[in-house]
């Protein structure tokens, strides 16, 4: 075999891009034990070893390059969360991406993401006067100097046909709720966290640069997140750009609200429910009773835990751009979540993250599970139950 040269200019440009943890990575090799892709078969599953590209990243040696090997990672942060020596692995992932990607090297799968990204404000190639179009039919509240909390709707829920009934269904239960709130519109871009993942620093800064001067323009000071994702980047990247508010998750809220009697599920739905941790809003940012605690509030639904539940939850693969990744039949995560529903008894298998609700709803259709077994987002659930 030949050998491979060391570079300390690369690993220092690695570190520079922000993986200032990749040193201390002493090789034990449980991130890859518990990596996801260690559960599938397949190409991607044999190539992508976590362990082995943080040591090509200390040493600057080439191979983390590889697309199939860079690109990979869901930063479904199961590694992270268990490292014994508390490697930021989402971290290093990121930095070598962006060493990658701020040369111009980006995937031909994902240029077409972030120039929709560049040019329109969001990566799913809608046009930017469409990003209120999920709207239609509803008498959404603006947001002016007198409301409480904007209301910031993921990208994915203002264009995806299936994740704008997320946007509407939690419209109805603030409203049901009489929480004051309100949308700005179409000024307003994506929040760039799966950008930044993707290695995209510059479009990052452009975007959260954008949407914090509208913020802050028009006075916002706390903000309802449809998605994890959002819920995440905005409250532990944007502070430090000038971006600081009061940021919750919808669950958050309306757990709140159910527990102060603002909010009731009387209508008996007659479910059997599973609930899918989100990586973003389980380990990312450690939320994982307040949905569980709305589903209880719900009447004639039964809950079920799955096995990998909570801090041990099964990434969707959903996450760090993936959620626009071919992966082949087979090899999705989203298809062993299925059966892990399936195993459970459950015959609805929820959530509440728009990108998890994209994956496992795929891998149920690809499984043909999709007349056993229902795929939905908790705000759907809720808003069924209401008087």
């Amino acid at each position: 075999m030949e050998p491979k040269a060391v570079s300390l200019e690369m690993r220092e440009y690695i570190v520079e891009m922000g993986a200032e943890t990749v040193n201390w990575c002493m090789q034990c090799g449980l991130c890859t034990n518990l990596c996801p892709w260690r559960l599938v078969p397949g190409e991607t599953s044999e190539v992508f070893n976590i362990r082995h590209m943080q040591r090509l990243g200390q040493m600057g040696m080439e191979g983390f390059e590889d697309e199939t090997v860079l690109f990979a990672c869901s930063t479904c942060s199961m590694c992270q969360t268990n490292c014994p020596r508390g490697v930021k692995i989402v971290d290093n992932v990121r930095a070598m991406r962006s060493s990658i990607v701020g040369g111009g090297m980006v995937p031909a799968n994902l240029r077409p993401i972030l120039g929709s990204a560049h040019a329109n404000g969001n990566p799913w190639s809608g046009a930017r006067e469409n990003r209120t179009a999920w709207q239609e039919g509803l008498n959404v509240p603006r947001f002016g100097t007198d409301t409480e909390y904007f209301l910031f709707v993921c990208c994915h829920s203002c264009y995806d046909p299936r994740s704008t009934r997320v946007a509407r269904s939690i419209v109805k239960l603030l409203e049901h709720a009489g929480v004051s709130f309100g949308v700005i519109g179409a000024e307003e871009s994506c929040c760039g966290e799966s950008m930044r993942k993707l290695g995209d620093e510059e479009l990052f800064q452009k975007l959260a640069q954008s949407n914090i001067e509208l913020f802050n323009g028009k006075g916002v000071k706390k903000i309802i997140t449809t998605s994890p994702h959002c819920l995440w980047t905005f409250k532990n990247e944007y502070p430090e750009l000038g971006g600081e508010w009061e940021v919750i998750h919808y669950t958050e809220l309306l757990r709140g609200l159910l527990a102060e009697g603002k909010l009731s599920f009387p209508k008996d739905l007659g479910k059997k429910v599973a609930f899918h941790d989100p990586c973003y809003l389980g380990r990312h940012s450690n939320i994982y009773d307040a949905p569980r605690d709305l589903l209880g509030g719900i009447a004639g639904v039964e809950t079920v835990e799955l096995g990998r539940k909570r801090e041990l939850s099964l990434c969707c693969a959903g996450g760090g751009g993936r959620i626009w990744a071919e992966v082949p039949m087979g090899e999705r995560f989203g298809e062993l979540r299925v059966t892990d529903a399936l195993e459970s008894g459950a015959n609805v298998l929820t959530t509440s993250c728009p990108y998890c609700l994209n994956m496992l709803t795929d891998a149920c259709n690809s499984l043909e599970k999709q007349e056993v077994l229902e795929i939905n987002e908790l705000s759907e659930l809720l808003a069924a139950g209401l008087p």
